[in-house]
């Protein structure tokens, strides 16, 4: 088993994907099984573009009002994973009464 967690992020998506699209190919290759988890929609479109045999794409459920249900549905990956609005949510809501105006 071999596992990544946002390996690439230190590179600019084009190249992160691009890294990380050399590993897949040599794994699949090789017939390993793949599981990838990943925020780049630059990567996983164009998987799903490819439209590999045995291929599964599967995204977070968001309902209309941005509520996540943490379930997981098929579907074609997404433009977005939505950090703006968590970044909103944490950063730009005034502190609640009683709590100190610096968050972590």
């Amino acid at each position: 088993m071999l596992l990544f967690n946002e390996s690439f992020a230190a590179t600019n998506e084009r190249e992160g994907s691009d890294i990380a699209g050399q590993i897949v190919r040599a794994l699949l290759e090789k017939r390993a099984k793949v599981f990838y988890v990943t925020h780049s929609y630059e990567f996983a479109s164009h998987y799903f573009d490819e439209r590999v045999d045995g291929a599964l794409f599967l995204r977070a459920v968001r309902k209309e009002d941005g509520t996540r249900t943490f379930q997981l549905v098929e579907g074609k990956p997404l433009e977005t994973s939505y950090g703006a609005d968590l970044y909103n949510e944490v950063f730009s809501a005034p502190p609640r009464e009683g709590e100190d105006n610096l968050r972590m």
